[in-house]
């Protein structure tokens, strides 16, 4: 049952966000942990023990945790391009089209985006920036009970749009052939059998198979988000993937029905997952919860819903769309949808979201798959500061500062005087010696 909270309620449970590192890991998942690493051994120690080993033993430490953790006995990691053109041949018609459309989109999309070159001679010589692509990129293409070859479009595509020259793919062992076939699709012909946070580091460390990469992009589930956040600083990341989460905020316009599938869709990801509805509606409220309780009995994944729906969902009735903006900016949602009367001018309330969905015919399912922007968004609350993987995410910026000799001149006794104050001596010895004049002898 979707339950439905007062606002001061809802503060206090389903909209309070916590620290990734202080996240209570459900029962399961503690259970399996302890069984493969030891008693008391927890997630983020057991992540810890398994970056260490590949770092030190390279191929051997990745078979043995492939083994261990994915039963799967490898003597290659790397999928031949034969199996990638197979895939792709043998995929039906409809989702071989469906897989193109979205690919198109997402290029065309990320396409639009500049890259940030300029020069300018405003302030004595030249000064700018040069964008410049990262060299190596690796992706994470997660498989678990819901294999995604629509996150390897996402992720792929606005690396190739800023001209990352190589790029590589991790997937769990035995990908199905849609995964296959968008690596395919996208022309990537590395694609190696690795999953989980032995994944992570094996692109980070590199192995005797397995190239180290510049980046790692993509999310992936718990062991990922906690290998990536113990190797931030060493390789370049993309973010802290936790829970996937949707908020829609609605009014009387809205149908009841569409508002409750848009929940449905997203709580059927994950136990953890999110899927909330603010509204000042209380007639749409419960009306969204009896379809909500409808629909789901139809549902492949009804389980995985029940538990999402239970432990991390809900209907927040609030004062008015106002008081609906505060909270979605309070809570950063990864997806924000506005199914309401006129969404641009609420629109212009929000201020914190990975995604922003305007008017039920934008729903979030259309952005996972082919409206055009990359579905890698933040989650977590990250959204207050965060952006959608997009082309930037894979473009370094190098300062470009070629003074003149006038303006040399002119900055150096301010950086010289800066430098004393600072205690730097050999900073501003290093300025004034411009100003001295005459040759090295």
């Amino acid at each position: 049952m979707l339950k439905i909270y007062d606002v001061e309620t809802a503060r206090k449970t389903i909209l309070m966000r916590a620290p990734l590192n202080t996240m209570e890991f459900p029962p399961d998942v503690m259970a399996a942990t302890e069984k493969r690493f030891g008693a008391g051994v927890t997630p983020a120690e057991a992540v810890t023990e398994i970056l260490t080993s590949i770092r030190l033993e390279g191929d051997q430490a990745l078979r043995r945790w492939t083994l261990i953790l994915d039963g799967a006995q490898l003597a290659d990691f790397k999928i031949a391009p034969s199996r990638l053109a197979q895939a792709y041949d043998i995929l039906p018609g409809k989702l071989r089209e469906a897989m193109t459309v979205s690919a198109e989109r997402i290029r065309a999309f990320h396409t639009l985006q500049p890259l940030p070159n300029w020069q300018s001679g405003a302030l004595g010589g030249v000064l700018g920036q040069r964008a410049s692509p990262i060299k190596t990129v690796g992706v994470y293409v997660p498989g678990g009970t819901a294999p995604l070859p629509s996150s390897l479009l996402m992720a792929v595509i606005p690396a190739q749009v800023a001209s990352v020259k190589d790029i590589i793919i991790c997937t769990p062992p035995g990908p199905p052939a849609s995964i296959l076939a968008a690596a395919q699709l996208c022309g990537i012909e590395e694609v190696y059998q690795a999953g989980g946070a032995q994944a992570i580091a094996a692109m980070a460390f590199g192995t005797e198979s397995i190239p180290k990469v510049d980046k790692v992009v993509g999310a992936g589930n718990l062991f990922v988000t906690l290998a990536k956040q113990q190797l931030y600083g060493f390789v370049g990341l993309d973010g802290l993937a936790g829970p996937t989460e949707t908020m829609v905020i609605a009014d009387e316009s809205a149908r009841p029905d569409w508002v409750a599938a848009d929940l449905l869709a997203q709580a059927e990801h994950d136990v953890l997952a999110s899927a909330l509805l603010l509204t000042p509606s209380p007639g749409l409220a419960s009306a969204v919860q009896a379809r909500v309780a409808r629909q789901m009995e139809d549902l492949s994944r009804a389980g995985i819903i029940a538990q999402s729906l239970a432990q991390r969902s809900g209907i927040v009735i609030t004062a008015d769309l106002n008081t609906a903006a505060t909270l979605a900016n309070e809570y950063a949602p990864e997806h924000l949808c506005l199914a309401v009367r006129d969404p641009w001018s609420l629109a212009e309330q929000i201020s914190n979201a990975g995604g922003l969905f305007l008017g039920e015919r934008s729903f979030e399912v259309l952005g996972d798959y082919n409206a055009g922007p990359s579905h890698v968004m933040p989650t977590g609350g990250t959204a207050r500061f965060a952006s959608p993987l997009n082309v930037l995410d894979f473009i370094k910026i190098t300062s470009l500062i070629a003074l003149d000799d006038k303006t040399s001149r002119q900055l150096v006794p301010w950086a010289a005087e800066f430098a004393r104050a600072e205690q730097l001596t050999a900073h501003a010895a290093a300025a004034e010696a411009r100003l001295a004049g005459g040759q090295d002898v």
